[in-house]
């Protein structure tokens, strides 16, 4: 049986702001850039991304790109976004369409997003992003501010909402690259 660990281990996979943990495994590197307002893109990037029983949650976060998640393996993944005229959405990423699960999840660049882990030991997703993804375009969520901009949904907010990294101490965690 593959674990959470045996995934880590096998794919190499690192600890991400976000939560739960990733690697790039694909960048366009043979096309063009494409200019966007915050700089060039790779036109497509690619990751694994898996959420753990110790690391269950994909805390509130904005992109800029469109992302396409793809479950791979485990359990499924409650996803719940915050559209920007003020809607919540939910979708469970997983493996049995019986249970209301789908295997992909397109969501568009300007959704806040966030994940949990439904339950068992882990959850294996693939997303594609385009433009590529690139830190400069990711903002992570204060409850306060989001909260601010979504009251009707601030139980749902303060659930899914960490404080920022140590890395970004000091620095605006709605703006990591301040």
């Amino acid at each position: 049986m593959l674990t959470a660990q045996h995934w880590i281990d096998i794919l190499r996979l690192e600890e991400h702001a976000e939560g739960g943990y990733f690697r790039r495994i694909f960048q366009a590197d043979h096309r063009p850039y494409v200019r966007t307002p915050g700089g060039d893109r790779y036109t497509l990037t690619s990751i694994q991304y898996l959420l753990t029983h110790w690391s269950p949650l994909g805390h509130w976060h904005l992109n800029r790109s469109d992302i396409i998640h793809f479950h791979q393996h485990g359990e499924p993944v409650t996803y719940h976004l915050l559209h920007p005229d003020g809607r919540h959405t939910t979708a469970v990423l997983g493996q049995d369409p019986r249970q209301g699960q789908i295997l992909t999840l397109a969501v568009p660049g300007g959704v806040w997003k966030a994940a949990h882990l439904t339950g068992g030991d882990h959850a294996l997703l693939g997303e594609a992003v385009a433009p590529g993804f690139d830190y400069a375009d990711l903002t992570l969520a204060r409850s306060e501010e989001l909260a601010a901009r979504f009251p009707d949904h601030t139980e749902l907010i303060h659930r899914y909402c960490r404080p920022a990294p140590p890395h970004l101490s000091g620095r605006s965690a709605m703006r990591p690259d301040l």
